[in-house]
């Protein structure tokens, strides 16, 4: 009963917020909810200028934490929210006032049981950043390393809990009573989103992907990662060197420095290029506030709490995808669709060909300066969601890191397009993974492994059938196969399937 009352509390007042920035008007609720939400809007409801968007933003700040940490999520959801809410959302500023240095140096105390004095030389009581999650702040340890230090919020696990409980709640009661929206699958959203903020809140997650990063770029010219200081890094305390340098968009320090902006363009397009399709794994928030050009002239990301991974198929289908628009063949967008499962067989080809080739030709009838491979790829999934693509989280994620990695390349050099920079590393990438060739060696070991696993798949088939008593196989005799038998029986069936595949493949590309 009291949580219940707490719940209805809480809903209170995320309903007042929202009609106190005037953020309701475009909600219109069925049911008993909506007369709560009639009365709300008629006592604290406003009336402010500004885009629905641009509304939101401000009353999810309002909220707290969690609903700021929303707000990002639902910027990649243009397939829920709508391009233009998703695209004020996605200026949603994550800035908090700051949490008292006494707390901060508590928290650091009690996860090395250890005085701020005894592990840092200096420790600056005022931090550089307070975000929605934690704050940083400078410092120098014993051996005299310049360093910044994030704290997680007091208190954010017990925050974020209570307002996920209310999310999966409200999401729950939207797929029960509100029919249209099972479609979106609110539940699932709000699932996704939970385990994304939950490993946000673990800084030991962000440094580990710091490290991974870095591993990666090891022998990346003019490109590195800040090092991460694991002696001082817990679940709360992130510990990495302290960056000097200029940010990316500041023009009068790039100028001061000589920094040559094609090269800067260059390699950033390089770097984003391979993170993307050599790693799969890159950084998801790269907008200026993250990106810094140190005294050497590299380029230094930092803040690594939010990662994006694809993984080979996927990295397939992205380059397939994007060379078939940049061809203008849209058969061969449309057979990826369907060849990866993206969208169900039961849909039209032919039209699903024809709603490409529509969003397609507009975009790609500009010069070369002039083309947005990201609003392409959220045209494009925005456009899939008619012919029932499932939602592709990573996908989304991505889309909105090409955008805003477009956006910066246009700080830099708005006359040239960062694609173009990078279309010979494209292009060898393409050669060396979906020629005829590569695509045959893949396969090739694609087989290769199935036939190096085959030996555990007919042990595990092996105690499968141990546990039935009854199958249908029987020999000649008529006596019914022992388990061995079975086993060997299935087996010769396994392979020689394995083995006509592959024979069958390897001459249709042989006389190709």
């Amino acid at each position: 009963m009291l949580r219940n009352l707490a719940t209805l509390a809480r809903l209170f007042q995320i309903l007042k917020t929202l009609a106190r920035e005037d953020a309701l008007g475009y909600y219109q609720p069925q049911g008993p909810l909506a007369v709560l939400v009639a009365t709300i809007k008629f006592i604290w409801g406003r009336k402010k200028k500004g885009r629905p968007g641009e509304k939101l933003a401000k009353a999810l700040t309002d909220l707290g934490p969690t609903f700021i940490k929303l707000g990002q999520a639902l910027s990649v959801r243009a397939d829920l929210i709508g391009k233009k809410m998703a695209s004020d959302l996605s200026h949603l500023q994550d800035q908090l006032p700051p949490f008292d240095s006494q707390i901060a140096r508590a928290i650091i105390q009690r996860e090395f049981d250890a005085s701020v004095e005894n592990l840092f030389a200096e420790f600056s009581n005022a931090p550089i950043a307070a975000a929605s999650i934690a704050q940083v702040h400078k410092a120098r340890t014993i051996d005299g390393r310049a360093v910044a230090v994030k704290i997680l919020r007091p208190d954010i696990h017990t925050i974020f809990e209570k307002d996920i409980a209310l999310f999966h709640k409200l999401a729950t009661m939207a797929e029960t009573y509100i029919p249209p929206l099972r479609r979106l699958r609110p539940v699932d959203v709000v699932a996704t989103f939970a385990k994304w903020v939950r490993t946000e809140m673990d800084l030991r997650l962000e440094g580990a992907s710091a490290s991974e990063f870095a591993r990666n770029a090891t022998h990346e010219k003019g490109f590195r990662v800040p090092q991460v200081d694991w002696n001082l890094t817990s679940q709360s305390v992130l510990t990495t060197e302290w960056i000097d340098g200029i940010r990316i968009d500041d023009e009068d320090g790039l100028n001061k420095a000589g920094i040559n902006r094609n090269d800067l363009l260059e390699k950033s397009s390089e770097i984003f290029f391979l993170q993307v399709f050599r790693d799969g794994f890159f950084h998801a928030d790269m907008h200026p506030g993250n990106l810094f050009i140190d005294p050497d002239g590299n380029i230094v990301p930092v803040d690594f709490g939010i990662m994006g991974r694809v993984d080979k198929k996927t990295r397939y289908f992205l380059a397939d995808t994007l060379i078939g628009f940049l061809q203008h063949d849209y058969g061969r967008v449309a057979d990826v669709h369907f060849a990866v499962g993206y969208v169900p067989a039961d849909q039209d080809r032919n039209a699903f060909k024809q709603a490409i080739w529509a969003i397609g030709e507009p975009l790609l009838d500009k010069t070369l300066n002039e083309i947005s491979i990201g609003r392409l790829l959220g045209d494009l999934f925005q456009t899939t969601e008619r012919f029932h693509m499932q939602t592709q989280p990573d996908l989304l994620l991505l889309q909105k890191t090409i955008l805003v990695a477009e956006g910066v390349g246009r700080m830099i050099n708005p006359d040239v397009n960062m694609w173009v920079l990078a279309r010979p590393l494209i292009e060898k990438w393409m050669i060396a993974n979906r020629s005829p060739e590569a695509r045959m060696v893949d396969n090739i070991k694609n087989f290769v492994g199935l036939i190096e696993s085959l030996p555990e798949n007919i042990r595990k088939t092996d105690r499968i059938l141990s546990r039935l008593d009854q199958l249908d196989i029987k020999e000649k005799s008529g006596k019914a196969l022992d388990s061995k038998g079975k086993v060997r029986y299935l087996s010769f069936y396994i392979l020689a399937a394995l083995m006509g595949g592959a024979i069958s493949y390897l001459a249709m590309m042989y006389f190709r």
